[in-house]
């Protein structure tokens, strides 16, 4: 597969970009700064340009067969609308090019997800994520709007550890207490989603 991945120098994109690349698929990486890929760039083509520009996803996007977004703001709780700008440039951007499938990462608590949250990870989402979250929520919507064939992942909280491949996946994934999962096994999911037909079209929550 043709495989288009934003936020490729992040800690999950980098996983993501490992995966798709062990599995023999041929990966594009959009990304602002190539130093950033590491030992991962002599492997992948890197198109330097932004996320959250229309024209610079257009043109990494050109003649691919689908588009993962592992976009982030790190250790950042500001939003400064990343989420909103990038949704709206890369659908913009699908539909000029017609590459339907898009498999796009987000967070547990975010929109619909928050009511399956324990009360204090709700505490959390509300204060110190607020800015964040509303910002995902928005560009969330906007991909599942788009009438794309699209998969939004809501991960339970990020964490560095190895994949355990035994996390579970559904529409509905109701927690208590403050449930994790590797990055890695993300990667793994989002990896599996976009090359078949199962999620399409359907919001995955996901948590070991």
């Amino acid at each position: 597969m043709k495989l288009l991945i934003l936020g490729a120098t992040g800690p999950t994109g980098r996983r993501l970009v490992e995966l798709a690349l062990r599995a023999g698929d041929q990966v594009t990486a959009l990304v602002r700064n190539p130093a950033g890929l590491g030992d991962l760039a002599d492997q992948v083509t890197v198109v330097m340009g932004d996320a959250t520009s229309h024209r610079d996803v257009s043109a990494a996007l050109a003649g691919q067969d689908a588009v993962v977004s592992a976009l982030g703001r790190g250790a950042s709780v500001v939003a400064d609308d990343l989420f909103m700008r990038a949704s709206a440039a890369l659908i913009a951007a699908v539909e000029e090019t017609g590459v339907s499938r898009v498999v796009w990462l987000s967070s547990f608590g975010v929109g619909h997800t928050l009511s399956w949250a324990s009360v204090p990870q709700k505490v959390i989402y509300r204060t110190l994520l607020r800015s964040i979250y509303a910002d995902k929520e928005i560009a969330d919507d906007a991909v599942r709007a788009s009438g794309l064939d699209w998969t939004v992942v809501y991960p339970t909280r990020l964490t560095h550890g190895q994949a355990k491949g035994t996390y579970r996946a559904d529409d509905r994934l109701p927690m208590k207490g403050n449930p994790t999962i590797s990055r890695a096994d993300v990667a793994a999911f989002m990896h599996e989603a976009v090359h078949g037909s199962e999620w399409i079209g359907r919001s995955a929550v996901i948590s070991d």
